[in-house]
């Protein structure tokens, strides 16, 4: 009985450990500052979303409000996403908890649709979120040549050390989704609209997706198998693909380079 409550002690404290936050973005290897609630719309604490018909797999808790700053990029920028466990630069995610990390995008003003940008799963040697403990935090994309306007960019951790059950049949395990969406201006004024339909949160992950139930350990398929959940990544996104890899050491003190909602201002990078 005391081993069995120990396993069971243990496996909780470990599954705590695998919670992590976004906590910051950087353009063009520039530190945007700490951005929970000021440019990210960051839920109140770092539990995972397991119920997959659940409105806070779009943007997680608190992702319908809007937040006062949005980050100014162009067409060709790179955006870089920063995650943490509990602050920036820490151990980021419990290395035995392995998955897919993924970004999407959409009209801060549209209908939902979200559009896949960026995807990275297993690569033959190394899971995504090995590669982001490795990076301390940061993967990264490049803007694609969209219009002007608006937009929130949805940057999604995938944990499957509890994936090789449902939630719906047992709550107490499940894939464990980290969603986070940044509230991003893009100031060039690109050609190539967003791809009709797109995922939708929630209703495009279901218990009968690719990449939703998939059983990491002895007895499950080769890691290699594995397909993440939602659409392609857009092939325009393509053109130029993100990676996971770190672009600098945070400081904490540095000025918050982000513009007020709605604000008309030069890009970042120009005079």
């Amino acid at each position: 009985m005391r081993l069995t409550s120990f396993v069971a002690l243990a496996s909780a404290a470990v599954g705590t450990l695998a919670h992590l936050n976004l906590y910051a973005v950087w353009v063009n290897n520039i530190d945007q500052g700490n951005g929970r609630g000021v440019y990210i719309r960051s839920p109140p604490s770092n539990y995972p979303i397991k119920d997959l018909t659940s409105p806070n797999l779009r943007c997680n808790v608190n992702g319908d409000k809007a937040v006062p700053k949005s980050i100014s990029v162009k067409y060709g920028d790179k955006l870089t996403f920063e995650w943490g466990h509990h602050a920036r630069g820490d151990d980021i995610i419990d290395p035995s908890h392995k998955g897919p990390i993924l970004v999407y995008m959409t009209p801060a003003s549209g209908n939902g649709n979200w559009t896949k940008v960026f995807e990275a799963n297993f690569n033959g040697v190394s899971w995504a979120t090995e590669r982001l403990r490795d990076a301390r935090g940061q993967h990264s994309i490049f803007i694609p040549d969209v219009p002007a306007g608006d937009y929130l960019f949805r940057a999604e951790v995938i944990a499957l050390h509890e994936a090789d059950a449902y939630y719906t049949n047992n709550p107490a395990r499940g894939v464990q989704l980290f969603p986070a969406c940044v509230q991003v201006k893009v100031t060039s004024k690109g050609q190539k609209a967003l791809p009709a339909g797109g995922a939708v949160f929630p209703g495009t992950y279901k218990n009968s997706s690719p990449g939703i139930f998939f059983n990491l350990y002895k007895g499950g398929p080769p890691h290699a198998s594995y397909y993440s959940p939602g659409p392609a990544t857009w092939y325009e996104a393509k053109l130029k693909d993100g990676y996971i890899g770190q672009v600098g050491t945070p400081q904490s003190k540095r000025f918050v380079a982000a513009i007020p909602v709605g604000s008309a201002i030069v890009p970042n990078g120009e005079d």
